[in-house]
């Protein structure tokens, strides 16, 4: 049967069409991308690493892996941060190590951002990390120490606070002592603001972390630190965006059994503005304090108050059987019944940190 005259002119056509070459078509990224301007001409962006952080080098570029990276964390600092920068790269270019400092500018509204990027012309081993959005000092020294290629991860302030002069000596430590994960520079004075306020708070809150970890911890909070990147990892994702960060490594490293090592250093009245604030902080320290405590050991938090409450219910319970026969009043069942239901959470707590996997 022949086919109808329609279906045969129209697949003479479908294959004609299909049969032409394709006319190449020139895209410009740039129209796609909604930008004015050819990407092709402009200046090339910085590498972007894992995570989607873009880090500025020099212009000699990153260079080879070193041993010890320096997380400088920088929230309007313009004022003092060469200098902080200059007593860091001094001490270290004169020790044997490698090394990187990694500048943080925590979306700064002074002019941090334009000092740092100019040092690095000085400075061959600055890495520049701008943020878009303040994150805060923990967000800071976490996404710098994922970020970091050293063995050895050093925190510091940009302040003039803490003797930085020293960091070779904490690497040195670490370096020559494989048993310690961790040396802290343990601070003798406080120079901070609302002195009056801070020392017996910080006294209080580094008693309960001693008593809930069972270690002796002669500074909770110190900013000036030594530590095995590799390490710190898993414990990372638990670190806080605030000041409590560095009371969240100390914790997690001692809840685990990485030892650490305390060095006394002096501590000098900061530069600048301080951005701690007493009341706020004060209550995220302690709520970050029983927050890895419970992350790790939760019987250590909530059993305690759970046998307290039975206990004291029982002794109510004998006292009202006394006074009044097989009578007892709800205040006593509701002691008994709060402690059971406490002591329940402690175990069911425990259990699940029992069986999760990793950190």
């Amino acid at each position: 049967m022949n086919e109808h005259p329609e279906t045969a002119a129209a697949g003479t056509d479908h294959d004609a069409v299909h049969a032409a070459p394709t006319e190449q078509i020139d895209v410009r990224t740039g129209e796609l991308a909604g930008r004015s301007t050819d990407p092709a001409s402009a200046r090339p962006l910085p590498p972007r690493t894992g995570g989607g952080y873009v880090i500025e080098d020099g212009a000699d570029g990153p260079g080879p892996a070193p041993y010890v990276t320096v997380v400088l964390p920088c929230y309007n600092e313009g004022a003092h941060v060469l200098e902080e920068i200059d007593r860091c790269s001094r001490v270290l270019e004169e020790s044997e190590l490698t090394y990187e400092i990694l500048c943080i500018d925590d979306a700064s509204t002074d002019d941090t951002l334009e000092v740092l990027r100019a040092a690095q012309t000085r400075y061959p081993h600055i890495r520049v990390l701008p943020f878009r959005r303040n994150g805060g000092s923990g967000t800071a020294r976490r996404i710098g120490t994922q970020q970091a290629r050293g063995e050895v991860v050093v925190w510091t302030d940009a302040d003039m606070t803490y003797e930085n002069e020293r960091i070779p000596e904490l690497v040195r430590i670490l370096r020559d002592d494989p048993t310690y994960d961790q040396v802290v520079g343990a601070r003798t004075t406080e120079e901070g603001t609302h002195k009056w306020a801070r020392v017996p708070a910080k006294w209080l809150i580094r008693k309960i972390a001693e008593w809930l970890t069972k270690t002796r911890i002669p500074d909770l909070n110190s900013g000036l630190r030594a530590f095995r990147r590799d390490v710190s990892l898993p414990y990372l994702r638990l670190l806080p965006a605030g000041f409590s960060c560095v009371t969240t490594i100390t914790i997690a490293f001692l809840s685990n059994q990485h030892d650490i090592k305390y060095v006394e250093t002096a501590y000098a009245k900061r530069a600048g503005v301080s951005k701690f604030h007493f009341v706020g902080d004060a209550y995220r320290y302690i709520l970050q304090v029983l927050r890895m405590v419970m992350y790790f050991d939760p019987l250590k938090v909530l059993m305690p108050p759970a046998l307290w409450l039975v206990v004291i219910g029982l002794v109510k319970a004998v006292v009202d059987m006394v006074r009044h026969p097989f009578y007892f009043p709800a205040s006593t069942v509701l002691l008994v019944v709060s402690g059971i239901m406490i002591g329940s959470l402690a175990l069911l707590s425990d259990l699940v940190v029992r069986s999760r996997d990793g950190v």
